[in-house]
């Protein structure tokens, strides 16, 4: 009989135990039950014992797992890596520390600074172009007006199709002397015409010149109307010759080379081509780089 008592006992306070909390707190008040679960979860601290977490899928919608805000701040953060804007290139001059600029170079530039060099790589030689049409055009000028006010009329100007950059040349005197002098006085060939043509870097290079009429014959005239003079290579020039000082020299090398007016039947009514002149100009160059320029013995002049 005691013992059916005992066990009577024991079943009573198991029921106890293990009633709904809910109704200890109407019984008890919120204020037991509260207390009752901080005391179990104490309990349980002490005896080693943990709660098992309820499992939900990784970044669902409904995330309601029990860890205060866990799933809103895991929510948030996708959206914040989502919404994030991209980030520039490793090794950008905004930041990024040796390694990182180091692989950005081994990448290479991104378009758009592709762009920005492909635009500052054409603006270098346009302003270059511009500075050397701006120098060629002042020393022209200068060229023209000097001309111009030559006292012994040695040489007049024409501008070809109103180019500054093309010139006709009419050399009016020669030695008079010379055989070429005759040839003109007997022919009433009045001038020597000649065509100038100035590169875009003038004075720093030579302009190129030929013959235009008459015909000529040696005077280191050769075939088309080229002129076989050094000072008109770009080894023998220098930016410091000008147009008259060019033509002063034309002229006493064609008396010097015994130039005359071509008379010969057929052959003095042709005239010079400036393809071929210019054909023949880089071939006496390449033979003279070659073999040199014969520089004639002082008692020449």
């Amino acid at each position: 009989m005691a013992t059916l008592l005992r066990k009577i006992g024991l079943i009573r306070l198991h029921n106890r135990d293990t009633e709904d909390p809910k109704h200890h707190h109407n019984h008890r008040g919120g204020g037991g039950g509260q207390q009752s679960a901080s005391l179990r979860g104490k309990g349980g601290a002490k005896s080693g014992g943990h709660k098992p977490q309820q499992q939900h899928p990784a970044g669902g919608a409904g995330d309601t797992s029990p860890g205060p805000g866990k799933g809103k701040g895991k929510r948030a953060a996708e959206l914040a890596q989502r919404d994030k804007p991209p980030q520039p290139a490793a090794g950008a001059a905004s930041g990024g520390g040796p390694r990182e600029r180091a692989a950005g170079a081994r990448a290479g530039p991104g378009p758009a600074a592709a762009a920005a060099a492909a635009a500052g790589g054409s603006l270098v030689p346009a302003a270059r172009q511009q500075h050397c049409t701006q120098v060629r055009s002042r020393r022209l000028m200068k060229e023209l007006q000097d001309i111009a006010r030559l006292s012994d009329r040695f040489i007049s100007v024409e501008l070809v199709d109103e180019s500054l950059f093309d010139w006709n040349v009419k050399l009016h005197q020669v030695d008079k002397d010379s055989v070429l002098w005759q040839d003109m006085k007997e022919t009433n060939t009045e001038f020597i015409l000649l065509n100038l043509t100035f590169p875009d870097n003038f004075p720093f290079s030579p302009p190129f010149m030929r013959v235009l009429s008459p015909r000529l014959e040696n005077g280191y005239v050769l075939d088309g109307g080229a002129i076989c003079m050094e000072l008109l290579t770009p080894r023998g020039w220098s930016s410091a010759y000008t147009v008259e000082a060019v033509m002063r020299q034309f002229a006493a090398s064609l008396v010097k080379g015994q130039g005359r007016i071509c008379r010969k039947a057929g052959k003095s009514k042709k005239s010079f081509s400036r393809k071929e002149a210019e054909a023949t100009f880089k071939s006496l160059v390449k033979t003279h780089e070659k073999y040199g320029w014969v520089t004639p013995p002082v008692s020449d002049g």
